[in-house]
């Protein structure tokens, strides 16, 4: 079940299959259940008609317009259109105008929704923002961007932000399965479609059940009938429709965590050619970048550590980058960030670290905090011993040989690669000066 759920005919009937396919009541509406569940904040105000400005922000076919259009079903406010691709501030500013005279005359409410909003320019935000704030319009803005990088701030604040998921590929499988029994669908046309075909379109369409639907209604207006006038839509078909083969690789089997170890393997072991096969095998075949995205950053501390600190701060931004851009660009930034990872030094030692500290204290051995390393601030910290701590930046090389935990313990041993050889020079300087200060230390 996804957002798409179908209610109503079209009255058009040549209007494409996803615009036929869009649901008409909040009820229809179950693949957003973050935010439209029962009980959720959005969707009591929908339903008590008290809903305020809100943004609603999402990838592209997971029902931004369409949950627009069943708000304009569901209140009892006058319901204006607008686009951040076609509008201009003359026509912004006649539909806010009427709006704001129909408020003094009688009452009467407007919703303006406006698709695309990040298309429009700060000049064209700014319009908005007065009419907003007085009440004059409740404002429902749609956008494939990240609203706090491409609406003004001014205007996010008065308007409450909703992220809305990519669909998932069961509902979208649902979804195509009603939109060929449906009469305002496929319904009117014998269609026989395989099960893999339909799986295929779900897993290409990538969370979007417009392109999802157009896919399918492309295959079966473009295949011809067999004999006795019966449409078949198999694999083939399905791959023609949406121009993408299928790979064998499937999220919930053996073939994901297969390629995805391949993946990781081959970045660890230095092979940037393998890890970019596998990085655009998983992508071809639909898997979440997302998802390549955290691995990646987990690779950069596991593998790879200090022997070359920017891993992180690239696969970090290549997170953020994958986030902001979505696919199919984001493909360009995880190239660059497995090709970067692939070819670094590599180290482990910063993650050993921490595995062998947390195993010492799975085995119990818990120290306490010396006394010198203590919070001296409070009332009454020197009558309990606290104090002696030494200011490293008071001395010679910022460094002062003290006692920082009471054992002898050694857990982060960096390696000969990369920036971890200067730390393990540096390491080396500092127990050298730790040496020297206990030679000289007067004879008890």
């Amino acid at each position: 079940m996804d957002l798409f759920e179908p209610t109503q005919p079209s009255k058009t009937g040549s209007s494409p299959l996803a615009a036929r396919m869009r649901p008409r009541t909040l009820d229809d509406i179950l693949g957003q259940n973050h935010i439209l569940g029962q009980g959720r904040l959005l969707r009591r105000a929908i339903e008590a008609d008290r809903i305020g400005s809100i943004i609603l922000y999402g990838p592209p076919g997971c029902g931004k317009t369409s949950l627009a259009e069943v708000i304009a079903h569901t209140t009892h406010r006058r319901f204006e259109r607008s686009s951040g691709v076609t509008s201009n501030v003359a026509a912004l500013r006649a539909i806010l105008q009427e709006a704001k005279q129909r408020k003094l005359l009688d009452g009467t409410e407007t919703t303006l929704f406006i698709d695309e909003i990040h298309r429009f320019n700060k000049a064209q935000q700014d319009v908005l923002l007065p009419y907003v704030e007085e009440g004059d319009i409740t404002l429902i803005g749609a956008t494939t961007h990240n609203p706090f990088f491409f609406i003004n701030t001014p205007l996010t604040s008065r308007s409450q932000i909703f992220q809305l998921e990519a669909i998932d590929e069961d509902s979208i499988i649902d979804l195509l399965h009603r939109a060929l029994k449906a009469d305002y669908g496929l319904g009117p046309y014998s269609i026989r479609a395989e099960d893999d075909a339909l799986n295929h379109l779900a897993r290409l369409c990538e969370g979007d059940a417009r392109k999802a639907l157009s896919a399918l209604e492309i295959a079966a207006m473009t295949t011809p009938g067999d004999t006795e006038g019966d449409i078949h839509i198999d694999l083939g078909v399905a791959e023609d429709s949406i121009q993408r083969k299928s790979v064998l690789y499937d999220k919930d089997e053996d073939q994901h965590y297969d390629t995805i170890s391949a993946f990781i393997k081959s970045v660890r072991g230095s092979d940037p050619h393998a890890a970019v096969y596998w990085l655009s095998k998983m992508l071809y075949a639909g898997e979440d970048p997302r998802f390549i995205a955290r691995r990646l950053i987990i690779l950069a501390s596991e593998d790879i550590g200090n022997a070359d600190p920017l891993a992180l701060v690239i696969t970090t931004s290549a997170l953020q980058a994958v986030e902001f851009i979505g696919m199919p660009e984001a493909r360009i930034t995880l190239s660059q960030a497995t090709t970067y990872l692939a070819t670094a030094p590599k180290s482990n030692a910063a993650y050993m670290a921490g595995e062998k500290a947390m195993a010492d204290l799975k085995a119990g051995k818990t120290l306490p905090v010396p006394h010198h390393l203590r919070d001296g601030h409070y009332k009454g910290s020197e009558q309990l011993g606290v104090g002696g701590y030494q200011y490293a930046h008071d001395h010679p090389h910022h460094f002062v040989d003290q006692e920082y935990i009471p054992t002898d313990a050694l857990y982060y041993q960096p390696g000969d690669l990369g920036f971890e050889q200067k730390i393990k020079q540096r390491m080396a300087e500092w127990e050298a000066m730790r040496n020297a200060d206990e030679s000289n230390e007067p004879k008890k």
